[in-house]
């Protein structure tokens, strides 16, 4: 459900389904969203349905355990298997009931052997790095960019500093204009404000969103190899089935058109075709969509390891956590915001930021009250009553008092804001939850108070 959706969009599915009462059966590759809402697995693994009672993360550790069990399992029944072969080959010499009984055994053996189905294997991916290139790869001052001269701007204000090694994701809602920043960054568009400019040795391969590199009535081997039956990838020569093998393409498959592919088989023949380009900066505008989880770590451990420049246009947050040092965010009326670190980082300064921004109008509403009701003499003047000891000392303990609950409320403020956290037991998010709640009543008396007393 989550492919082509924007994050926003995302994380309103997620909240929905999570205050929805009834049962859900969902398919997908998302894990942040897997993460979230899954409470049980169910796998497809070589033709049976197999049920997980536990999350996602939980998952993935019993299923290694599995894997290792059955690999020792099969080892030792190939290893019988063997010996068994060997016996029948030398000829019958024990006595003949028990022969019989032997030679049975070995037949329902080979016929498990034959049966078994293995596991598909993963893809196996690489990408040619080119020469270095320059240190400054693009910078940006001021940058914008419109189509008309009386229309609306695209993208407006952009100043960043990308250099050699930068994983930068761009994020931003559906029709925000993150492509177009794209183009912008790598000169296919001149800014109409402001300056962008390119770095030198610049040697650049794009993964297209819209897959216009494909053409439809070609075979998936000559759309690989341009029609040749031979690639060279990092100085060594190979046949083009031989490396269509380690995105997961069968010899077979690899002759098929590319109109009978499915989603992930072309998106893996986009990345197959990427990769056999040198390059030094990797442009990659939604490669994950239709990509399974396992090929998707296999990417976000080459993009990783790759040691050029990465731009990445994405909505899968635990993509974007594991392959990127900083995010272009769009944040409404075409500004383009730049922040350390990857998604959760974002979401950790937004939180920051929000709680920091209501803090000021707080004391903002204070100053002004302070204002109308504190000046001294005149007619509009406030009596102030004398206050008791108990009240006085009241008043000396209201700001330590406030800046405690306050700090308590930027604290949950900002775990609330972390999808991780819903990760937690239900009852200690709830237990959160209610506690905010708790603080914000508290800390709304406590100012009411203050001004009671005079504060």
């Amino acid at each position: 459900p989550t492919n082509h959706l924007d994050l926003a969009s995302i994380q309103w599915l997620e909240e929905f389904l999570l205050e929805w009462g009834g049962a859900l059966l969902f398919v997908t590759h998302d894990r942040a969203f897997l993460r979230k809402l899954a409470t049980r697995i169910v796998e497809v693994d070589r033709g049976q349905l197999i049920g997980w009672a536990c999350d996602y993360d939980t998952f993935l550790v019993r299923k290694q355990a599995v894997l290792e069990a059955e690999e020792v399992e099969r080892a030792q029944f190939d290893k019988k298997l063997a010996q068994e072969e060997v016996w029948i080959r030398r000829g019958v010499k024990a006595q003949r009931s028990r022969a019989n009984n032997r030679i049975h055994a070995l037949e329902k053996m080979r016929a498990e052997r034959a049966e078994r189905r293995d596991r598909q294997g993963k893809a196996t991916i690489t990408a040619q790095e080119a020469d270095r290139s320059g240190f400054k790869v693009i910078t940006c001052e001021g940058a914008g960019f419109r189509y008309a001269e009386d229309g609306p701007w695209i993208v407006r204000d952009v100043t960043t500093r990308i250099e050699r090694g930068d994983k930068i994701g761009i994020v931003g809602p559906n029709g925000a204009g993150k492509t177009t920043l794209l183009k912008l960054l790598l000169g296919q568009l001149k800014p109409t404000t402001g300056v962008v400019d390119q770095g030198t040795q610049l040697e650049i391969v794009y993964f297209d969103q819209l897959r216009a590199q494909l053409d439809e009535s070609m075979r998936v081997q000559d759309a690989v190899a341009d029609g040749n039956t031979m690639i060279t990838i990092n100085g060594r020569t190979r046949h083009v089935i031989s490396y269509l093998e380690d995105f997961l393409f069968e010899p077979t498959r690899a002759r098929t058109p590319i109109k009978a592919l499915s989603g992930g088989e072309r998106n893996r023949l986009l990345l197959a075709r990427l990769f056999t380009k040198p390059a030094n900066v990797l442009v990659l505008d939604e490669p994950t969509n239709d990509l399974d989880a396992e090929t998707l770590e296999l990417l976000e451990d080459l993009l990783v390891e790759f040691g050029g420049t990465v731009l990445l246009v994405s909505h899968d947050r635990a993509f974007l956590n594991e392959v990127c040092t900083s995010l272009l965010v769009f944040e409404g009326e075409s500004r383009v915001v730049d922040y350390i670190g990857g998604y959760d980082d974002w979401q950790k300064e937004k939180a920051r930021k929000a709680a920091a921004l209501l803090a000021a109008e707080e004391q903002a509403k204070r100053a002004a009250k302070a204002a109308t009701t504190g000046g001294s003499g005149g007619a509009g003047a406030v009596k102030t009553r004398k206050l008791s000891n108990k009240e006085r000392a009241e008043l000396d303990a209201m700001p330590a008092l406030l800046e405690k609950m306050e700090n308590e409320q930027g604290v949950l403020t900002t775990k609330l804001a972390d999808p991780l956290f819903f990760k937690k037991p239900p009852i200690e998010v709830t237990q959160a939850t209610a506690r905010l709640h708790e603080l914000e009543a508290l800390i709304a008396n406590a100012y009411k108070r203050w001004e009671e007393l005079g504060g």
